[in-house]
């Protein structure tokens, strides 16, 4: 298996899986960010997209410890996983949690690639009533709670997106400690 950057000539394919065949369709993906199609062999398994992370989110904030100071200072060491998507016809046992793996060994480096530096954590939000995060368990994220329904810049409106549970994964065993600095 294997993960293919997205680059500009075939953006277009991406955005098309995503939006044709992923629960939340297609919008553009705020900020820094890496696209990838995902590949068996020569297949075509799986795409996925990074981007920046939420402006903030109890839990995993909590999760963290760090102030509004430090978060403010190194969010951009956060990345999210926005999108995953097995492609429908693609049935291959275990594939999504060696496909998360695959990622968080891949992505650091090419984020530092192209960004300048090394993000330490990695966060994904899995819409509770819809996925249990059975493939992000199996890749060894970690739950840490739910969301209050206010979506990604904050807003103080409870209920205005689905309740989803917030997993995370450290990319460095000291990622807490460098993000409180």
């Amino acid at each position: 298996m294997r993960l293919e950057l997205v680059e500009r000539p075939r953006s277009g394919l991406w955005n098309e899986l995503i939006d044709r065949y992923h629960y939340l369709g297609y919008k553009p993906l705020p900020g820094a960010q890496l696209r990838y199609f995902a590949y068996a062999g020569e297949h075509l398994v799986a795409v996925l997209g990074f981007g920046a992370a939420a402006w903030q989110t109890a839990p995993r904030d909590q999760w963290i410890g760090w102030s509004r100071e430090q978060r403010q200072r190194h969010l951009s060491a956060v990345v999210n996983n926005a999108r995953f998507l097995i492609l429908p016809w693609i049935r291959v046992p275990s594939l999504a949690s060696k496909l998360l793996g695959l990622a968080a060994r891949t992505l650091p480096g090419q984020w530092q690639a192209r960004y300048g530096y090394r993000p330490y954590l990695l966060e994904t939000f899995v819409e509770a009533e819809r996925f249990s995060g059975t493939c992000y368990r199996a890749a060894n994220w970690r739950c840490v709670g739910h969301t209050q329904g206010r979506g990604k810049l904050g807003d103080h409106r409870l209920g205005q997106v689905p309740v989803k549970t917030v997993w995370l994964y450290p990319l460095t065993p000291d990622c807490r400690q460098r993000l409180c600095q």
